[in-house]
């Protein structure tokens, strides 16, 4: 069969392989692949930033968004054949530390996790995956178009929930939401507080192509300003910082009001900035502000991102696709264009 691979570290060595047919495991699922999504994540993996491959592959299929239709189902496992499926994309440390043996392998201790697509396990981004009926989650069938995008949304319940378990800390009753990034985990964290019944802002350097119409469809505010200008007039009570731009980064904590909670959600790279070090330090601690860094979901994430998509308008979910690539040309989905929101990988 055919899927998308490369030499794990090697520029230049993405390509559609021939793979061998997968072989369900006892308690695995066969799944026939629907799409699968291209994030940061794989377009650095492709440049060979990083990456690694099962014990004994020289090639890494790649592809952590997944989505599917159950193919064969082991008996009792919950699964039907037909079933639009996606497969979670992180399995905990085989010790395990403390975390993953709480199922709380999103937050790991020793780095020992493994991931589909990313750290030596064989990703979704095949004609036919398998997945253990344990690590898989069911969608709304309506959701078929769609559910691609259940990944991505992982990520952001989990910021909304860290937001939430910080701001427990004390009386929280936030009214207003702050997202810096209008890309694919920037819109779905403004759908999700547009969902909370929060008043949304999104800032982003875009005046054009489809990501102020889609901000302003979910009946939130779409801004191009600077964001401390931004931030000084909403004074918002969440900021969820999805650019990773270290200059946004920083405007971005210090941006909220008095007890606010910032959540990065962007990965920075190294970069020197001259930065005012007491005033972020003063305000923290004066106005009780706080700031977490989040990453990954377990497999409570993915079944709370199921339902936030099963409430969200589906048109407006299909409009953040802006292109779909068919598996033969899938390397041309890396090959970035100005209006991309989400690039699609169809199976």
């Amino acid at each position: 069969m055919r899927a998308l691979t490369v030499v794990p570290e090697q520029a230049g060595s993405l390509a559609v392989t021939e793979v061998p047919d997968p072989e369900p495991r006892d308690g695995e699922l066969l799944v026939e692949g629907v799409a699968v999504g291209v994030c940061g994540t794989d377009h650095e993996i492709a440049q060979g930033d990083y990456g690694s491959a099962p014990a004994g592959d020289e090639r890494l299929v790649i592809g952590h968004e997944s989505l599917g239709r159950v193919r064969e189902a082991p008996e009792g496992s919950g699964f039907s054949p037909g079933d639009l499926v996606v497969g979670v994309v992180r399995r905990p440390d085989p010790v395990p530390c403390g975390a993953c043996a709480r199922g709380q392998f999103d937050m790991c201790r020793n780095g020992r996790f493994t991931e589909r697509g990313i750290k030596d396990l064989h990703g979704y981004a095949s004609e036919r995956w398998t997945v253990e009926a344990d690590y898989a989650v069911r969608l709304d069938p309506s959701l078929e178009r769609v559910g691609v995008l259940l990944e991505p949304t992982t990520v952001v319940y989990k910021a909304w929930q860290q937001v939430d378990a910080v701001g427990g800390r004390s009386w929280f009753e936030p009214q207003k939401a702050l997202v810096t990034g209008a890309g694919p985990i920037g819109l779905l964290a403004a759908m999700i507080g547009v969902q909370r019944g929060l008043e949304v802002h999104v800032l982003d350097r875009s005046t054009d192509g489809p990501k102020p119409d889609l901000v302003r469809d979910l009946g939130a505010s779409y801004h191009t300003d600077p964001v401390r200008e931004v931030a000084a007039a909403v004074r918002p009570d969440v900021v969820i910082e999805a650019t990773g731009a270290a200059e946004v980064v920083f405007d971005a904590i210090g941006a909220t009001g008095a007890y606010g909670v910032t959540c990065l959600t962007g990965v920075t790279s190294s970069r020197r900035l001259r930065i005012d070090a007491g005033a972020v330090n003063r305000d923290l601690v004066l106005e009780n502000d706080a700031v977490v860094g989040t990453v990954n979901a377990n497999l409570e994430h993915f079944r709370g991102a199921a339902e936030v998509l099963a409430k969200a308008d589906r048109d407006w979910l299909g409009r953040m696709i802006t292109r779909r690539v068919p598996l033969e040309r899938a390397t041309e989905a890396f090959e970035r264009q100005d209006d991309d929101v989400k690039v699609v990988v169809e199976l």
